[in-house]
């Protein structure tokens, strides 16, 4: 089982802070293969550049990946936009190219707190 985490599940894991979330999610993180797009890493480093985080995305990246065995995971970019022609529900190209990701990889569960996301791809959890 693949579940893919979305830009803020990965920087909240980085820091330790996602307590009480439902056991869906909780079975998710001990039972699936935690997966993140290189979309999430490029957020998260604009976050970091805009002072909307603490710590540059490769600090996060090698955090999540020593901690937790998430990965970078690597789809070929014109198989991911090819996924994210069809994600005409927003015009967020990181929130596009996300859902793209995990859609492509066997539509794959994807850890978002986005209502947005998780009102558009049906494999969301929260």
């Amino acid at each position: 089982m693949i579940a893919y985490l979305d830009t803020n599940a990965l920087a909240w894991l980085s820091d330790g802070s996602l307590v009480g979330l439902s056991p869906k999610i909780d079975r998710l993180l001990q039972q699936a293969d935690l997966l993140f797009s290189p979309m999430v890493l490029l957020e998260l480093e604009y976050l970091y550049e805009i002072k909307r985080s603490k710590h540059p995305a490769r600090d996060i990246q090698h955090k999540v990946e020593h901690e937790l065995g998430a990965r970078l995971f690597n789809l070929p970019f014109p198989i991911i936009s090819s996924s994210a022609l069809d994600e005409k529900w927003t015009r967020d190209p990181f929130d596009r190219l996300i859902v793209a990701n995990a859609k492509a990889n066997g539509f794959a569960w994807l850890i978002s707190a986005d209502e947005t996301i998780r009102k558009h791809y049906p494999r969301t959890v929260w």
